[in-house]
């Protein structure tokens, strides 16, 4: 019996690529595409799948709230995330939200298929630039960042990117007022009185993202 698989990335291109990949191992099928946390969450309220491979730079929605939405909702999907982004706070966010595996967009091909394999097993996974980006986060001790909840990592990426908080409540499926209370003790926790403060933090941890992405 072949292990199910479903594709989420809003790159269509992408998402061929990958399924002739996927599809030509034996044992592995990918079962449904979606360009969008939308259309994942709309397939799965009908149909079951044994793995979710998901970008985090999905348009008009975040990831990271994605995987949260549709774990809560499906407590026992198994999440392997597959992106561009390679910093330690994705990755730990992202495992708070509910994945189980993180491998980057520069993962070999077949390293992939095997992280699909074990993510379908229960099992935690990582590719081998994510493992080291978590070791030398251990080694430092961490940083400020660390102390943000997933919402308010999002909330915090989003700011720092030029998104103003009615469209981060629109693809957080928040109120605005709930937004500008999360970044008001995002600014108490990490001890910011400007939004240049904010941008330099995010600048300094790699979270600022090129148009277009």
């Amino acid at each position: 019996m072949s292990l199910s698989v479903m594709l989420v990335d809003d790159h269509a291109v992408v998402r061929t690529g990958y399924r002739r990949l996927i599809d030509a191992e034996q044992g592995l099928c990918v079962v449904a595409e979606a360009s969008s946390a939308e259309e994942a969450a709309a397939w799965l309220r009908d149909n079951d799948v044994d793995v979710v491979v998901m970008d985090l730079a999905l348009r008009e929605s975040s990831g990271l709230e994605a995987i949260r939405r549709l774990v809560a909702r499906h407590p026992y999907l198994r999440v392997l995330v597959f992106s561009m982004y390679d910093h330690v706070n994705y990755v730990t966010q992202a495992l708070r939200n509910g994945a189980l595996g993180y491998i980057t967009k520069n993962t070999e091909p077949m390293e992939m298929v095997a992280a699909i394999r074990k993510v379908a097993l229960g099992q935690k996974v990582f590719s081998s630039d994510v493992s080291e980006a978590l070791a030398r986060h251990v080694v430092v001790g961490g940083d400020e960042l660390a102390q943000l909840t997933p919402r308010e990592f999002d909330i915090f990426r989003l700011t720092a990117n030029g998104v103003v908080p009615v469209q981060i409540a629109a693809r957080l499926h928040l109120s605005p007022k709930t937004v500008f209370n999360h970044l008001s003790l995002i600014r108490q926790k990490l001890h910011i009185e400007s939004d240049l403060q904010l941008f330099r933090l995010a600048a300094r941890h790699g979270l600022l993202e090129l148009q277009g992405e």
